[in-house]
């Protein structure tokens, strides 16, 4: 048997076993394993496995996964979210589902200190839905603007899935960080103007909050200095080529230490389950990516890719059309399969034919992780649905994954402006020095 078939053939079995309920990260390894051993023998199926593990796990690359999701839950622990969330209670709580949009107006600016959309949504949701209770809102609604302001997390810099992207395509994670800004600042304009939207049609789904003063709004200012500073302090250190990548999560996290602990609010309870959290979550991402690199592996003998590229290109169909089969493919794969999982199982697939496509490799970057952040809210498998149904367990999910549709049809149009406006990505990272 050829190679290309043993590859489909790998293929195959793999989404057969994931649909039997198995870990992800240990279904690619195991189909990779066996695969190599397959294609070119006992020995290189063995000195793969030998070898992987050590060279993933001490990779300097990859230590910036950490240290972001570190900056994350130091700020967490450091009641930056409480602050977010008041502040923007004040400027926006008065507005018709104002509670809703300030939901989604804190989760964007906690996304820039924060590495992950579900300790974002977990955040926010133990934070916003008892106020939203309070003020009678829908609770589809309620639900739906903290699964939404949850997404924020992996589109706004730094995020962590940009960071996995860069790596397994070697393109540079500065780029991709300031490519996803507008894109992200747009995704939280579209998710505020929804709920505007929504309310104003129907004012019970989410009734106005209390009035304040201006003075009331530029005091609760105050309170978010501390995440635009660590914002700016990363990305832009990253810009100006003042550190690298990796400096600048271990900076941030630092500073998110400092801090917590200049203000009196990171005690050694915080401290403790930061490193805990952070732990847990490298652990999950460091898993799936050591069975990814496996299967990698495995697909880099049977040409699978390079062959799929190479058909690709010689199709006479325009090459717009073969990437919406690509978006339609990534949405409902993303219904079926952890996000993280879906990037390291199907770029190291599909980014050669992007390639052979003419389409921008940071452009395409972003694309997919627009593509993450449907599957993160889309049924049956909506992570993010999972987190608040944990937060709110007197709400069915069936609800929640109700409030979340009018996200995520502002999430497609969202896709389809950055298809047909690419600059609206490029522009930044092409100003990088």
């Amino acid at each position: 048997m050829d190679p290309t078939s043993v590859g489909y053939i790998g293929l195959a079995v793999m989404f057969v076993l994931l649909f039997s309920g198995m870990p992800v990260g240990l279904v690619m390894g195991l189909v990779g394993f066996v695969g190599m051993v397959y294609l070119a023998g006992t020995d290189a199926g063995f000195a793969v496995l030998g070898t992987v593990p050590y060279r993933t796990w001490a990779s300097y690359d990859f230590s910036v996964v950490p240290l972001f999701v570190l900056m994350g839950t130091f700020s967490f622990y450091a009641g930056i979210s409480r602050d977010l969330y008041n502040a923007a209670y004040k400027w926006l709580g008065h507005l018709p589902g104002g509670l809703g949009m300030a939901t989604v107006g804190a989760c964007a600016v906690f996304s820039a200190v924060s590495g992950s959309s579900i300790a974002c949504a977990a955040t926010f949701g133990k934070v916003a839905l008892p106020e939203m209770k309070r003020f009678n809102y829908d609770p589809a609604l309620a639900t739906g603007s903290v699964a939404a302001g949850g997404t924020l997390d992996i589109m706004i810099p730094p995020s962590v899935m940009m960071i996995v992207y860069a790596i397994i395509t070697q393109q540079s994670i500065g780029k991709l960080f300031l490519a996803g800004f507008v894109p992200g600042a747009l995704e939280a304009l579209l998710y505020l103007a929804t709920i505007y939207i929504l309310c104003k049609r129907n004012p019970k789904l989410g009734p106005r909050g209390p009035a304040t003063t201006l003075r009331e709004k530029f005091a609760s200012v105050k309170g978010i200095w501390v995440a635009i500073l660590l914002f700016l302090l990363v990305i832009g250190g990253l810009y100006l080529g003042i550190f690298t990548p990796t400096e600048a999560g271990g900076i941030g996290a630092f500073g998110a230490f400092i801090f917590g602990l200049a203000q009196r609010r990171l005690g050694w309870h915080g401290f403790k389950e930061s490193l805990i959290d952070t732990t847990k979550t490298t652990g999950m991402i460091f898993t799936i990516l050591l069975g990814a690199i496996i299967f990698n592996y495995f697909l880099a003998v049977t040409r699978l890719p390079t062959e799929l590229a190479t058909f690709m290109s010689e199709l006479n169909i325009n090459r717009y059309l073969i990437l919406a089969a690509f978006l339609v493919f990534y949405i409902i794969l993303g219904a079926i399969m952890d996000e993280m999982a879906m990037v390291l199982l199907t770029v190291p697939i599909l980014f050669p034919v992007i390639m052979s496509l003419g389409f921008d490799p940071i452009w395409f970057g972003i694309i997919i992780i627009m593509m993450c952040v449907l599957g993160m809210i889309a049924p049956p498998v909506g992570m993010i649905v999972y987190v608040i149904s944990g937060v709110a367990p007197d709400i069915p999910m069936s609800t929640i994954y109700r409030g979340a549709f009018p996200f995520f049809l502002a999430a497609i149009l969202l896709v389809v402006v950055l298809v047909a406006f690419p600059q609206i990505v490029l522009f930044l990272p092409n100003l990088m020095k």
